[in-house]
């Protein structure tokens, strides 16, 4: 996308003054004249044309500016990052306790004499926590690599990669403020050449001698002077600004980048979380099929067979004594 920066470097001869205003050493149009300003994007609320003008802070100090803005918003999406992998390690903290409270429970020798194909059915209930013991653990492990880390190691170099574009536009904005600085004494200065070169011409009008027309030259070449260092200030100030307008699209730009990038990988690693604990579900489903299949077997009469078997004390049954 070709960048056109707001102002001329070319100096300011024609332009009409009145439908500018400068805020904090940044050159804006009038509300009349902003109506023919396009967005540089349009339709896309995109950085690079809504953060040009300075915020004022709501805490009452100083006033903030846009790029600032900007900033705060990808520190807090790293912070948010940051908790969310908190979250998940928490997460993690209480699939493994859970792990390791199944694992004790299924080696706990209760109900262990249960005999035939009801203790057989009670015995498979016991192994089936600890199944699904294993399939917590290997849960959180898949957790802990696949969606924790990642929100924790995203962009190791983000600070220093912030640090760079705030050092940037900083400085940009700082060279601005100079030029602008340089640009007002050199009004100020014209305003008072052009002040005097009209007293020594209105005593010119009062009183004609050689003295006073050396005078007026000698003032009106200071005044062409102060015109042509005037024409000289604002053309570097031009100049200031439109390399930190170009700077900051670009940096902007890469800011909005960078969040798109930071939400999709986000939305990607919580897709992942709810595939793990969608597989989870389907694991944990299937510690249970031997369970269902050896509880549909329970078989009362077989059992009270196989314990007749092993502990009966005899098959003869007592008569009728006989005289």
């Amino acid at each position: 996308m070709e960048q056109q920066s707001p102002t001329s470097t070319s100096p300011m001869k024609k332009q009409d003054k009145e439908s500018r205003t400068t805020i904090n050493c940044v050159t804006f149009p009038l509300s009349i004249s902003v109506l023919e300003q396009p967005l540089l994007k349009p339709d896309e609320w995109s950085y690079c044309d809504h953060f040009w003008t300075d915020k004022r802070d709501p805490q009452g100090n100083a006033s903030i500016s846009g790029f600032e803005v900007l900033l705060q918003k990808q520190l807090k999406g790293k912070q948010m990052q940051k908790e969310m992998a908190e979250f998940v390690r928490e997460r993690i903290k209480i699939e493994d306790e859970y792990a390791k409270g199944l694992l004790r429970l299924s080696q706990v020798p209760l109900a262990a004499q249960e005999e035939g194909t009801l203790g057989e059915a009670w015995a498979q209930v016991k192994k089936s926590l600890a199944d699904e013991a294993e399939v917590h653990l290997k849960f959180s492990s898949k957790l802990h690599s696949e969606v924790e880390k990642p929100l924790l190691t995203f962009r190791d170099s983000f600070k220093k990669d912030m640090k760079k574009f705030d050092h940037s536009i900083t400085d940009l904005r700082k060279q601005l403020a100079g030029c602008y600085t340089a640009v007002e004494k050199a009004r100020k200065a014209l305003a008072e050449r052009q002040k005097d070169l009209d007293l020594k011409t209105l005593q010119l009008e009062t009183k004609l001698s050689t003295k006073v027309e050396e005078e007026i030259r000698k003032a009106r070449r200071k005044s062409t002077q102060a015109g042509d260092e005037l024409m000289r200030c604002v053309d570097l100030y031009n100049q200031a600004q439109s390399k930190w307008f170009e700077e900051m699209v670009t940096t902007s730009l890469e800011l909005e980048r960078l969040e798109v990038e930071r939400i999709e990988m986000i939305r990607q690693h919580l897709c992942q979380y709810t595939t793990l604990r969608h597989e989870t579900d389907m694991f944990n489903q299937s510690t249970m099929q031997p369970v269902d299949h050896l509880l549909h077997t329970v078989d009362p009469a077989k059992d009270r067979e196989l314990w007749v078997k092993e502990h009966m004390t005899g098959s003869v049954r007592p008569v009728n004594m006989e005289i």
